[in-house]
């Protein structure tokens, strides 16, 4: 949906999964909107979501068919060397976020919006999310927090902006937390959860991330909203699932978090290939004949 309509509206149903149209697996050259999103919770699909920071390594999560890329703030841990997402800024988040999506044709890009970007309120929002979507080009911008942001969403969504949001943990609020505990134990807490995606689906978000949530509460959250949810340790009954791209490739050093499956070991394969060629460097095996010009 291009936000010229509410997110509230969806298509008409189709009579059954049209394969062509699915958002993993399906054809076509045109951008996923969050018409097709919307399309996929009423057929009941479910659908990958990755992180991207760069344009060639989300070239290669669009040809493998992955319908939606975040450029999260995610890049503050993972590509940016800071502690946690706090300290990464517009200027980081717009230039990667335009990177990815001159390296993708299909993906729909969703931008975060880092902290400090719109806590003031939805005319500081507003500015911010325009800025990623006419510099960088997303085609929608995600945002932490429930009750709290439903008036930036709000006028986001009024502004035309797709809008993401993100309940549950939120990272940008780890100095608050003290650290990164799961969400939602407890009544008191897990009616708060289901007010806080209630509220930002009435503000009118077209899809909601929850993070760190206990699996029958994300269930219920899922069974509750008529936008998709999109889990991220959140347990496997939401609609979608995101994971940190370096942590699912095994790129990421050290312990993960226990939710992440890693799907390859790339940290051992590019270090080995660094070895390689390091030692055929030293040994004088490179560059060989077929490597060089003669005149």
């Amino acid at each position: 949906m291009t936000h010229a309509t509410s997110a509230h509206e969806t298509a008409p149903q189709t009579g059954g999964t049209d394969s062509s149209r699915t958002l993993y697996g399906g054809t076509g050259n045109r951008r996923i909107t969050v018409r097709d999103i919307a399309r996929a919770k009423q057929q009941g699909e479910k659908w990958p979501m990755l992180t991207a920071y760069d344009a060639m390594t989300a070239s290669v999560f669009d040809e493998s068919g992955i319908p939606v890329m975040l450029v999260g703030d995610s890049m503050g841990n993972c590509h940016l060397g800071y502690e946690s997402t706090v300290p990464v800024t517009m200027d980081e988040i717009t230039l990667l976020s335009a990177a990815v999506v001159r390296g993708t044709k299909r993906a729909l890009i969703v931008g975060d919006l880092p902290f400090g970007s719109y806590q003031e309120g939805p005319v500081q929002a507003l500015r911010s999310a325009t800025r990623l979507v006419k510099e960088a080009g997303v085609g929608a911008v995600k945002l932490e927090g429930g009750e709290r942001s439903a008036h930036q969403i709000e006028l986001l969504v009024q502004s035309g902006i797709p809008v993401m949001a993100h309940v549950g943990l939120t990272p940008q609020s780890v100095n608050a937390y003290g650290g990164y505990p799961v969400q939602g134990r407890g009544e008191e807490a897990a009616q708060q959860l289901l007010r806080d995606a209630k509220a930002v689906q009435d503000a009118g978000a077209f899809a909601v991330v929850l993070e760190l949530v206990p699996a029958e509460l994300a269930a219920e959250v899922t069974r509750s909203l008529h936008i998709p949810t999109v889990g991220i340790g959140a347990g496997a009954e939401c609609d979608a699932q995101v994971l940190v791209w370096t942590d699912m490739a095994g790129m990421t050093a050290g312990r993960v978090p226990r939710f992440v499956k890693q799907y390859a070991h790339l940290r051992e394969v590019l270090g080995g290939a660094a070895k390689a060629f390091a030692e055929d460097v030293v040994g004088g095996a490179y560059p060989a004949e077929e490597h060089s010009f003669r005149t």
